[in-house]
């Protein structure tokens, strides 16, 4: 993805919005970033197409899977300075409770970041930050992508 390699090349840092904003698959799923408290949080309407389970109905755990992914890759590009988009090596999703249809948000933190890999934390959350839907753990490749 170029325009990473452009914000880097301008000493510019990773507009999370815009990046989103260039996948095809983040704006399906209406996909929005802001910068809450110096975090970088993913905000996820609710639209009738998430729904995998419609007799509940609760969001499929391929969007939730997804949307917590996408937070860890943002996150990774938004601070650590990297010029391509990271590759997955592992990624380990805890289904926590059942996602609603409503808003949802996602948070990632990385926790330890090598030279070739970046270990990440990322949750999802509806009303409540502190009553987790999901939890991800991740590592992605940075060097050599």
């Amino acid at each position: 993805m170029d325009i990473l390699s452009r914000w880097r090349a301008g000493g510019e840092t990773p507009d999370p919005a815009k990046l989103l904003a260039a996948i095809p698959y983040c704006q399906l799923l209406g996909l929005t970033a802001e910068v809450r408290d110096g975090a970088l949080v993913l905000i996820m309407p609710f639209g009738a197409h998430l729904i995998g389970n419609p007799v509940l109905p609760a969001i499929h755990g391929g969007v939730i899977g997804s949307l917590m992914e996408t937070a860890a890759l943002a996150q990774i590009v938004w601070e650590g300075g990297v010029e391509r988009l990271p590759k997955p090596v592992d990624i380990n999703i805890d289904y926590l409770r059942t996602g609603r249809p409503v808003t949802s948000y996602a948070s990632a933190r990385i926790t330890k970041q090598g030279r070739r890999v970046v270990n990440v934390h990322a949750q999802m959350w509806q009303e409540d930050a502190a009553k987790p839907v999901a939890a991800l753990r991740a590592h992605f490749l940075i060097a050599g992508s």
